[in-house]
C-alpha cells in the first residue's frame, strides 16, 4: 500500500473524449503513486492520419488496430502484477468509435458486426483483466474545443467540428450506461493536476472506489 491506501497491483483506466486531458492526468497520477503508465500510442499509429483524411476507407482498420493494441496492453499489464495508470480504455473503442461510424455509415454494417464479434469474444468475458476504477474526464465541449487548439494536433484542428460535437453527446451517453467496472466522474474544469491539493483529493476519491469495490467482492466470496 502507499499513503492513499491505492493497492499496488491496482489497475486505473483514465477515459473520456479526444482532448479532454486523459494522457495528462495518467502521467500526473502514475508519479504520485510510482505506478507505471500505459499511454495511448498516438505518434506510431499506421492509420490514424489516413482516418482523419477519410473516415469511410480506415475507420475499420483503425478500431482493429487500436482493439489488438489495447488487448496486448490489457495482457501486459496483467503478467506484469498491475501498478499501473492506463490512458484510454478498450471499451471506447466499441462504446464509441466504432458504433459512430456504423450509425453515420463511415463503416459498413459487416464490417462492424465483424468488429463487434471479435471485441466480444476477446473483451467481455470473465477472464479478461477489467480495470479496478475507470476514471471518466468529462466537461463542457468549449472547454473541450479550447483544448484541442492548445494540443495543437493539426489533423484534429482540422477536423469539422460536428464531429466533435457527436463524439461529445455519445460520450455522456455511453458513461451513463457503462458497467463493465467502478467508474469515478471527474469534471475537467474543477480539478489542477499541478496543485498538489487537487491530485491529492483525486486520489482519495480512487482510493474510495477502490475499497469499496474490493470489499464487495471479498464480501461475496466469503458469503
Amino acid at each position: 500500500m502507499n499513503e492513499y491506501n491505492i493497492p499496488e497491483n491496482a489497475l486505473i483506466t483514465i477515459a473520456g473524449t479526444v482532448g479532454v486531458g486523459k494522457s495528462t492526468l495518467t502521467s500526473a497520477l502514475a508519479e504520485r503513486l510510482n505506478f507505471k503508465t500505459s499511454l495511448e500510442k498516438v505518434d506510431h499509429n499506421p492509420y490514424l492520419e489516413k482516418f482523419y483524411h477519410d473516415f469511410e476507407r480506415w475507420s475499420f482498420h483503425l478500431q482493429i488496430y487500436f482493439l489488438a493494441e489495447r488487448f496486448k496492453e490489457q495482457k501486459q499489464i496483467f503478467e506484469a502484477g498491475g501498478g499501473f495508470v492506463q490512458d484510454r480504455s478498450i471499451y471506447e473503442d466499441t462504446g464509441i468509435f466504432a458504433k459512430m461510424h456504423a450509425d453515420k455509415g463511415t463503416m459498413s454494417v459487416t464490417d462492424y458486426e465483424t468488429y463487434t464479434s471479435l471485441f466480444e469474444a476477446m473483451v467481455m468475458t470473465p477472464y479478461f483483466p477489467h480495470p479496478d476504477v475507470l476514471v471518466y474526464l468529462e466537461g463542457s465541449l468549449p472547454s473541450i474545443l479550447n483544448r484541442i487548439q492548445l494540443r495543437g494536433r493539426q489533423m484534429e484542428i482540422d477536423t469539422d467540428r460536428s464531429y466533435w460535437e457527436q463524439m461529445h453527446g455519445r460520450y455522456a451517453k455511453w458513461i451513463n450506461e457503462f458497467t463493465a467496472c467502478p467508474i469515478l466522474r471527474l469534471n475537467i474544469d474543477e480539478y489542477d493536476v499541478n496543485d498538489p491539493a487537487s491530485m491529492d483529493e483525486i486520489l482519495r476519491q480512487i482510493s474510495v472506489v477502490i475499497a469499496n469495490v474490493r470489499a464487495e467482492k471479498k464480501l461475496h466470496v466469503t458469503g
